[in-house]
C-alpha cells in the first residue's frame, strides 16, 4: 500500500504522517508498514541539533498510526469511525533512531470490540528490536466528533 492509500485511511498530513508504506496487511490479524527516516525531519531541528535523535514519542505515534492501519481494515463501517490513541503501556526503547534509519513496524492486533482496539507493535532498524509497546485505542464515530 503507497502513500496515496494511506493518506486516504489516516487523518494525518504533514509533518505528523508517520508511515510511509504498508509493506503486509493480514486483516483482523497484523501489518508491516515503514516509515524512511531522513536527515530534513522538522523534529531534528530541536530533537537534538548535534545529535540528531528520532522523539520516542513519535515512534510510539508511528506504531500506533500502523496500528491505525490495521483496525481500519479490521473495523466493519470503518469509514464512519476515527481510530484515537488512548494509552501506551509496557514502552520499551532500545536504542536511538537517527537519520538514515529505515524504521521497520510490525503490529499485532490482540483484541478488538466495538469501541476499543490493543494491538502491540515493534519498531525494527535493520533487523534489530529499537522500540516495543502495546496500544490501546478508543474508536468512536466520526459523528460523535463533531459535536
Amino acid at each position: 500500500m503507497d502513500i496515496e492509500k494511506i493518506l486516504k485511511i489516516l487523518p494525518h498530513r504533514y509533518p505528523f504522517l508517520l508511515v510511509d508504506r504498508v509493506l503486509e496487511l493480514n486483516e483482523g490479524k497484523s501489518i508491516v508498514a515503514i516509515k524512511n527516516v531522513t536527515y530534513n525531519e522538522p523534529f531534528f531541528q530541536g530533537h537534538f541539533p548535534a545529535y540528531k535523535v528520532m522523539p520516542g514519542v513519535l515512534i510510539l505515534e508511528a506504531i500506533a498510526q500502523t496500528g491505525g492501519i490495521l483496525l481500519h481494515f479490521s473495523l466493519p463501517e470503518s469509514k464512519s469511525r476515527i481510530v484515537l490513541l488512548s494509552k501506551v503501556d509496557k514502552a520499551k526503547f532500545r536504542r536511538p533512531v537517527v537519520p538514515g534509519d529505515q524504521l521497520r513496524f510490525e503490529v499485532d492486533l490482540l483484541k478488538l470490540k466495538s469501541r476499543f482496539g490493543h494491538v502491540k507493535g515493534v519498531a525494527y532498524v535493520d533487523g534489530e528490536k529499537v522500540v516495543e509497546c502495546e496500544i490501546m485505542a478508543a474508536i468512536l464515530d466520526v459523528e460523535d466528533m463533531n459535536g
